[in-house]
């Protein structure tokens, strides 16, 4: 676990394990992913990934969904073969694109609200879209937020 306990020691902030670096490796992911989502969030209403997946990231999703849903998103970053920060930083990148519709129709105010407030989903449908998102899952059903 110490990929993620870097993001914890200030000396490694600018560092490639520090918290800076994966901030970076979520927006490269997101941008690879959702070339449009990401452009809208980065150059148009200007979110910076800080603004919500800091949080995200450094409490490892756990005030964003209830108990059992975080032990089962836990279980998937703990067996991920592609490592628990990949796992993690692929379901941060899931969460913006199932929010996709309501984030690019957003501006500043609502897409803060939205990414700070991330609203139900079913964790199942979330890890599946992680998998997809690194190639080992089947095609999913997506959901919107409106």
């Amino acid at each position: 676990m110490s990929e993620l306990r870097d993001h914890f020691c200030k000396q490694l902030d600018n560092s490639s394990s520090g918290i800076k670096a994966t901030m970076q490796r979520l927006s490269q992911y997101l941008r690879e992913q959702d070339y449009e989502l990401w452009d809208h969030l980065h150059n148009r209403v200007k979110i910076d990934p800080q603004f919500f997946a800091f949080r995200w990231i450094t409490l490892m999703l756990t005030q964003e969904f209830h108990f059992p849903d975080v032990l089962r998103l836990w279980d998937t970053f703990l067996g991920d073969p592609r490592g628990r920060l990949d796992a993690l930083l692929r379901v941060c990148v899931a969460m913006a694109t199932l929010a996709r519709d309501a984030l690019l129709s957003g501006d500043f105010a609502q897409n803060i609200k939205l990414l700070q407030s991330y609203p139900p989903v079913d964790v199942h449908i979330l890890i599946q879209k992680a998998r997809d998102i690194a190639g080992t899952g089947t095609a999913s059903p997506r959901e919107d937020f409106h």
